[in-house]
């Protein structure tokens, strides 16, 4: 087995020779990558900006890491600017060198952090974008699955686990059936959070009996450990494997439950979060037990899927009587 293979954490991730001059820098770059950073998504994005500015660098004559000051990273983020990427993606390409360096200098591989003075663009949001459906539309979608067939009874437990808990798709997809259980005469759910955190809640009636239905349907009860959502054998959909579920199979089944439900909003699988939150504040739930249920770390960040003040503005643009 080469070092190469050793120290990438994946094999898409291939060494970048600026951050790499020496054996010792090699290596506490990769132990950047894996050690620091244990999200799959933020580890590509950030290697992606990482290699980004790198090959910059290269193309201004920045060939050692030492030469790396602040002008250049300052420099390099107009360029972005110029290219028309967003302000959250400029602001996470200036993360991702700021983490990279700081760790670099803890290892004394550099003096200084170069983007420690570096300030990135002003970016405040107050309401997400994440495309979210009313209570009614998402009650028609669930009611338009057919639950003759087993994959429908896995469409619509899966589709109302992000409803009702207001979950990640992929904490969703993590979970196994033994975190489906019942505590105090009733079901309740076990999320896989970021960072390998476990969430619990109890389940609303509703996903209750979803996820009961499937369970028996699928007769997986008896296997714990294994995947609750589980891939279809084919396309009929009448058995399953022994494979979870996968963040792009998720995305394919409610674009086509979307589309079969008649409905025209581009939604995601983030939609249904935005969709249950805003559905339970609007039914006089409050801001602090819906963070606690999202499992966010800040309330601000809930506050981001509260989508109540959409109809107020829709009312308000009602009354141009013309």
């Amino acid at each position: 087995m080469t070092k190469e293979i050793i120290l990438s954490p994946t094999p898409e991730l291939r060494p970048v020779p600026l951050f790499a001059p020496t054996p010792q820098a090699e290596r506490r770059f990769w132990e950047f990558f894996t050690a620091q950073i244990s999200n799959d998504h933020t580890r590509k994005a950030y290697f992606n900006a990482v290699r980004h500015f790198a090959d910059w660098c290269e193309s201004r004559n920045i060939g050692e890491l030492g030469q790396v000051e602040p002008m250049h990273i300052a420099a390099y983020l107009k360029v972005l600017e110029k290219q028309e990427r967003s302000a959250p993606t400029i602001k996470q390409h200036l993360a991702a060198l700021r983490m990279l360096f700081d760790w670099l200098v803890v290892g004394q591989v550099l003096p200084v952090n170069p983007a420690h003075a570096v300030r990135g663009p002003r970016h405040s949001v107050k309401k997400g974008k994440t495309p979210v459906l009313a209570a009614e539309e998402a009650r028609a979608l669930l009611d338009s699955i057919e639950t003759d067939r087993l994959i429908g009874l896995r469409d619509r437990a899966l589709i109302g686990t992000m409803v009702y808990t207001f979950a990640r798709v992929n904490a969703v997809l993590s979970m196994r059936v033994e975190d489906y259980f019942i505590q105090r005469r009733r079901g309740w759910v076990q999320l896989h959070e970021k960072g390998g955190k476990l969430h619990s809640l109890p389940c609303h009636h509703n996903l209750d009996s979803y996820l009961e239905a499937y369970i028996s349907a699928a007769g997986i009860a008896g296997d714990s450990k294994g995947p609750l959502f589980r891939t279809a054998v084919n396309r009929a959909g009448d058995a399953l494997t022994s494979n979870p579920m996968w963040q792009q199979d998720a995305y394919r089944m409610i674009q086509r439950r979307a589309k079969a439900a008649g409905i025209r909003t581009r939604i995601g699988n983030h939609s249904f979060r935005a969709t249950g939150i805003t559905a339970y504040l609007k039914n006089g739930g409050r801001l602090e037990i819906a963070q606690q249920m999202a499992n966010h770390e800040s309330s601000r960040t809930t506050g981001l899927y509260d989508r109540r003040g959409d109809e107020i503005t829709l009312d308000e643009v009602e009354r141009v009587g013309i």
